[in-house]
């Protein structure tokens, strides 16, 4: 959660995020690079993690009638969420003439696929899991009839897609989700490693990083398939390098996945059972994922007004869409100041995420409190 505010913030204040991408080696420094690149992690392990959820919570209510309901209730008002509240504080276009949907619907796809599957073997659905990882690369080799009516409906759950519904609306498909079902249903799967002493978590745990890791190497290295863009030599060794590195997130590559998710099993190793005063400060964000999400959003929106306004704009210059409400050309700071602000952004959503979760556990038989 505070790695990804990171990205929001630089999205919405760098100076270069709206004329060029941050992984661009033609254009971008290193520091830009990594201040994107490391939050591809955030994604995966948002999904993931809500499959181990999903997991711990049918495993200890032992009632899939109950379970399977919450599940679809759960993923429908995700939907729901994403398409308004989540999307007004992206875009604060009051005519919503951009919809995206991005990783809050996804899980909201996910959890509506789970409660339908809770029948099935959850090794079952994590076999199913890896096989769409690993597959999802094929579909844009599969062989559809020119203008294939099939194509354009399965387009959407497979791959980046952008429509225009009407001449002032907009649809994006920014995070297709099939191939973010299949990092759910591993998460599913390894649910009931989080019920095992923590010694033995920690074992697999890293055995699973290692395995992602390799695997990552060996397939990048060979070009052969993983990724839709290959790596290739550039000016210098380090920018080779992170040529290499540089996946495909949208839609999520195989090796994407297996980079992100093998750094992610590191991290669950490492933090195992750590216990100190910065871990109780992540934890209190932890507890309230969703809310932190939707919030924050709120909270870099009016201080992207207050740049844009104290570096001379006005509202006449602001063109709402795909800018979140910037002028085209001329505004945003550096990324010095990209990260004072979201160091900022992190420390003020802090009491808010202490407050809420203390509410949260105060009125706990409130299960409407469940879903936020």
């Amino acid at each position: 959660m505070i790695i990804m505010a990171l990205d929001h913030t630089r999205d919405f204040l760098h100076v270069d995020s709206i004329s060029q991408s941050p992984t661009d080696l033609s254009k971008t420094t290193t520091a830009v690079f990594f201040t994107r690149w490391i939050t591809h992690i955030c994604a995966p392990t948002f999904v993931f993690l809500s499959g181990t959820s999903a997991w711990l919570s049918v495993s200890s209510k032992n009632n899939l009638v109950a379970s399977r309901n919450f599940l679809i209730s759960r993923g429908i008002w995700l939907i729901i969420l994403e398409f308004t509240l989540v999307n007004f504080g992206l875009w604060f276009d009051f005519k919503f003439r951009v919809f995206i949907s991005d990783v809050i619907a996804a899980i909201g796809f996910g959890f509506i696929v789970l409660g339908l599957s809770l029948k099935a073997n959850p090794r079952t659905l994590g076999i199913v899991g890896i096989l769409i990882l690993g597959l999802n690369g094929l579909f844009p080799m599969i062989p559809f009839p020119k203008n294939s009516v099939l194509q354009d409906i399965l387009s959407p759950f497979f791959s980046f897609q952008e429509f225009m519904p009407s001449v002032d609306t907009r649809l994006v498909i920014a995070y297709p989700p099939i191939p973010w079902l299949g990092i759910m249903l591993i998460g599913f799967a390894c649910g009931k490693l989080f019920t095992l002493d923590m010694k033995r978590r920690k074992s697999i745990f890293l055995k699973a990083a290692l395995t992602s890791i390799v695997l990552f190497i060996v397939m990048r290295w060979t070009n052969i398939y993983g990724d839709p863009f290959p790596w290739s030599t550039q000016k210098n060794e380090w920018f080779g390098f992170l040529s290499f590195i540089n996946v495909t997130k949208y839609p999520p590559s195989l090796s994407f996945c297996l980079l992100t998710l093998g750094m992610m099993f590191l991290l669950l190793c490492i933090t195992e059972g750590l216990s100190n005063r910065f871990a109780g400060i992540c934890t209190v964000y932890g507890k309230t994922p969703l809310f932190y999400f939707v919030v924050h959003w709120f909270i870099l929106h009016p201080i992207l007004f207050i740049m844009v306004f104290l570096q001379g704009f006005g509202w006449k210059d602001m063109t709402f869409g795909f800018n979140f409400g910037r002028p085209v050309n001329g505004s945003g700071v550096s990324l010095g100041i990209v990260y004072l602000i979201w160091i900022g952004v992190v420390f003020l959503m802090y009491p808010l995420c202490r407050w809420y979760g203390k509410y949260k556990f105060d009125h706990r038989d409130n299960k409407w409190l469940r879903y936020l």
